[in-house]
């Protein structure tokens, strides 16, 4: 049930990634936001306070198509310096003008790699002039030593995530033991070392080899993440940060799960909300609908063009996954009206186009690394029972997808709260109708950061920089480019 939708990849950033221009409202600026053009300190000397610099590893770019790529070793272990390496997998757009550094993207996971996106994605003429821009694969992903265990998605999200009765619960655990039991004996020497402090130390070294003295960087969802962690590590090294979609690393796993889960919840309303002014949509009560496909999902509705029949897993993924971006909320309607009328294909093919943005083994051998989490199938349960009380139809799902975690062979290694004391301005956007990751993560996080500046977002998706808004964008060009802070608490 993989309900962890909201740290996963933004379908914003994946839409835009693919030249979309379906999501008009997203260009529309709510409000004018006033900045300051007082550039914050320097902090072009100032040596991190938590790790100290090391040397960097050889970096060598070769032509790959229109940018350039390099593998990179890396210590398996940054306690081990000397030992055991893995390699990363990185490709950069040399900057079209004068250079001011590397600008680092991360579009979210676990599990998904930011290489191959940087070419893809749209970025401003501005910053690709003065900036190289950066992709690295995160260790476990893609091509950079990729994990590769686990079970196939189909066979996991098979099990029924919302419990009725005993077999119910027996038969989720069992398949999660399986699949915790592959990923252990096929990579459990590298399940340790898979976590985000371990991602944001590789890329610290990636800077260092490219030869800058800080790093400017552009996180989104999961990728939040990351520039949390980074900041923490090295907050002297940071030259500028945009965190977008904000990931709340201080709660524990469960906690995050539910919140996530209640930001579900608010934008399924809003999907709701807007039936009628859509041709799509044509139920006279859309949660209702919504409550119908699911019950219908528990006993398996039947599907057409050879896809297998829609069950509760797959249902509660493909509930999820359109309410990432507001172009997809049309085949949110379609779907749910076929498998109402008996034909579960639509839905199942929701569900297939999210499985197959990440890779599920390094998602989970992440999430487990990052948060505490239970130790106890049945405490799982018994909170993921609980998570429905006040999230109906997306609680016991998103919750029970992680009781993996209470299986995993490793110890969590979690991020925490980040302060980020002595770091620069770090840029917080945050939108009011994240269904992913809630709006109040945002506010949470940017009062947390001791040098946080939040941007607030008045619309619907997951994730908007450089996703067409002339006003986010219109604040975070300068900021990268001249250091330019907005007016804390801005709104767009």
């Amino acid at each position: 049930m993989i309900r962890r939708l909201a740290v996963l990849v933004a379908v914003a950033a994946l839409a835009a990634a693919c030249g979309s221009d379906a999501d008009p409202e997203r260009s529309t600026d709510a409000t004018t936001t006033t900045t300051t053009t007082e550039p914050p300190p320097t902090t072009d000397t100032v040596p991190s306070p938590t790790e100290p610099e090391r040397p960097p590893p050889v970096v060598e770019w070769s032509d790959c198509g229109s940018a350039e790529c390099a593998t990179v070793e890396v210590p398996l272990d940054h306690d081990v310096p000397d030992g055991e390496t893995i390699s990363l997998f990185v490709r950069r757009l040399p900057a079209t003008g004068d250079r001011i550094g590397g600008l680092f993207f991360n579009f979210g996971g676990p599990g998904a790699g930011a290489a191959d996106l940087i070419t893809q994605f749209r970025i401003p003429d501005a910053i690709r002039e003065r900036f190289d821009i950066v992709g690295m694969d995160p260790r476990g992903v893609g091509q950079s030593t990729p994990l590769a265990c686990g079970l196939d998605p189909a066979t996991l999200y098979n099990a029924d995530p919302t419990i009725e009765d005993e077999t119910d619960a027996a038969a989720l655990v069992a398949i999660s033991t399986r699949y915790v039991n592959d990923c252990e004996a096929a990579k459990g020497d590298l399940l340790p070392h898979l976590g985000t402090n371990d991602v944001a130390r590789d890329m610290d070294l990636l800077r260092a080899g490219m030869g800058d003295d800080q790093l400017s960087y552009v996180g989104y969802s999961y990728g939040t993440s990351i520039g949390q962690a980074y900041a923490e590590l090295f907050p002297g090294r940071v030259r500028a940060m945009i965190l977008d979609g904000l990931v709340d690393p201080e709660p524990d796993g469960i906690d995050t799960a539910v919140q996530q889960a209640l930001g579900f919840e608010t934008a399924l309303a809003n999907w709701a909300d807007g039936c009628a002014s859509r041709g799509t949509c044509r139920f006279d009560d859309p949660l209702a609908a919504v409550d119908r496909m699911l019950a219908l999902a528990e006993d398996g509705v039947e599907s057409s063009e050879g896809r297998r029949p829609l069950g509760p897993g797959e249902a509660a993924i493909a509930l999820a996954y359109p309410l990432y971006n507001q172009s997809l909320w049309p085949s949110l309607d379609t779907g749910i009206a076929d498998a109402l009328d008996g034909d579960g294909a639509a839905m199942v093919s929701l569900a297939d186009s999210y499985t197959t943005l990440a890779d599920f083994s390094i998602y989970f051998a992440v999430s487990c690394l990052d948060s505490a989490w239970p130790t106890s199938t049945d405490e799982f349960l018994s909170r993921a029972a609980d998570a429905a009380a006040v999230a109906p139809r997306f609680g016991e799902a998103i919750v029970n997808d992680y009781i993996r975690c209470a299986l995993w062979p490793v110890p969590p290694d979690p991020v925490g709260g980040v302060t980020a004391d002595g770091a620069p301005p770090i840029l917080v956007v945050s939108g009011t109708g994240d269904p992913a990751t809630p709006y109040e993560n945002g506010v949470t996080v940017a009062d947390r950061l001791t040098s946080g500046v939040l941007l607030t977002y008045e619309g619907e998706g997951h994730t908007i920089t450089f996703q067409g808004s002339a006003c986010v964008d219109g604040i975070a060009v300068p900021y990268l480019i001249d250091l330019t802070v907005p007016a804390d608490d801005s709104r767009c």
